[in-house]
C-alpha cells in the first residue's frame, strides 16, 4: 500500500508542481511519514526531491541565472545544514508524552510536535490570498535563502518561500523555473549529506525498508516532470492547492497528536 500511495503522490505532485517551483516536498514528506519515522520521512522525501531536480537540472539548467543562483543558494545550503542539524538533535530528545485511546497507545515526541507545527504553517500560508502574492525585493535574495534552506533542513519545506523570494529577482519564467531547480538541487544535496550522518546510523534497521519506497517515489516523480513540462499550462493548481493544504492540515495535526 505504502508504494502505491508515495508513488502516486509523487506522480500527481512533481507534474503539477513543476512551474509553480515548489509542492513535491510539502506533499510528499506527510505521505512517508504514514509509514515511517518522521526523520526518516524528511530524509525519504529529500533523496526524492533531489532525484527529481537533478532530472529537471538536466532539462532547464541551461536557462538558469547563476548570478540569482549564487546570491541566494550559498546562502541557503548553509541554512540547510543547520536545519537538519537541528532536525538530528530533536530527534534524539525523548518522548514528551504519551496517551491511550481504544486501548492503542500514542507518543508525541518534539519531532513530531515541530515538524506537525511547521506543515500546518505553511498548510494555511498554502490557504492564504496574501503568501500567494507576495513577493520580496532582490535585495533580499540572500535571507531568502538562509529562511528557505532552514526550514527546508529542518521540514522538508522550503519550496515556497524560495519561490516568494526568486519572484522579483527579474527573471524571465524559463529562467524562473530553471533558477529554482538549481537552487533547489544545492539545498538538497547540502542536507542530504547531513541527514545520511544523523538518522541513517540511528535509524538503520527501518532505512533500509526506504529503499523501494524511494526507488518507487522518484521513478513516478520522473515521470510526472516529463509529463509535467508539456500540460501543465493546462491545468489550474487553486482547487489542487486548497486540497493539498486541508490533507496537510490533517496530517499535521495528527503528528502534533502522535496519531501519525
Amino acid at each position: 500500500m505504502e508504494l502505491v500511495l508515495i508513488g502516486v503522490a509523487a506522480l500527481l505532485t512533481s507534474g503539477m508542481t513543476f512551474f509553480s517551483g515548489f509542492g513535491l516536498g510539502t506533499i510528499l514528506m506527510p505521505v512517508f511519514a504514514l509509514f515511517f519515522p518522521v526523520p526518516l520521512a524528511i530524509a525519504a522525501t529529500a533523496v526524492v526531491h533531489f532525484a527529481n531536480n537533478l532530472f529537471k537540472f538536466s532539462l532547464m539548467a541551461s536557462q538558469a541565472d547563476w548570478r540569482v543562483v549564487a546570491r541566494f543558494s550559498i546562502p541557503a545550503a548553509g541554512a540547510a545544514m543547520a536545519g537538519a542539524g537541528l532536525l538530528g538533535v530533536i530527534d534524539r530528545l525523548p518522548v514528551l508524552m504519551s496517551y491511550t485511546l481504544n486501548e492503542a497507545t500514542f507518543e508525541i515526541t518534539l519531532t513530531k510536535a515541530v515538524i506537525g507545527a511547521l506543515i500546518i504553517v505553511f498548510a494555511w500560508l498554502e490557504l492564504w490570498p496574501r503568501f500567494q502574492a507576495l513577493a520580496f525585493s532582490p535585495r533580499w535574495l540572500p535571507l531568502g535563502g538562509v529562511l528557505s534552506g532552514f526550514f527546508g533542513g529542518l521540514s522538508g519545506n522550503q519550496g515556497a518561500l524560495r519561490s516568494a523570494f526568486l519572484l522579483k529577482a527579474g527573471l524571465s519564467k524559463e529562467a524562473f523555473v530553471a533558477t529554482g531547480v538549481v537552487s533547489a538541487v544545492i539545498v538538497d544535496a547540502f542536507r542530504l549529506m547531513v541527514y545520511s550522518m544523523a538518522f541513517m546510523a540511528s535509524h538503520f534497521a527501518v532505512s533500509r525498508e526506504l529503499v523501494a519506497p524511494v526507488v518507487v517515489g522518484s521513478l513516478c516523480a520522473f515521470i510526472g516532470a516529463f509529463a509535467g513540462k508539456r500540460i501543465l499550462h493546462k491545468i489550474t493548481l487553486h482547487t489542487v492547492r486548497k486540497v493539498v493544504a486541508g490533507a496537510m492540515l490533517l496530517i499535521g495535526s495528527g503528528l502534533m497528536l502522535g496519531i501519525v
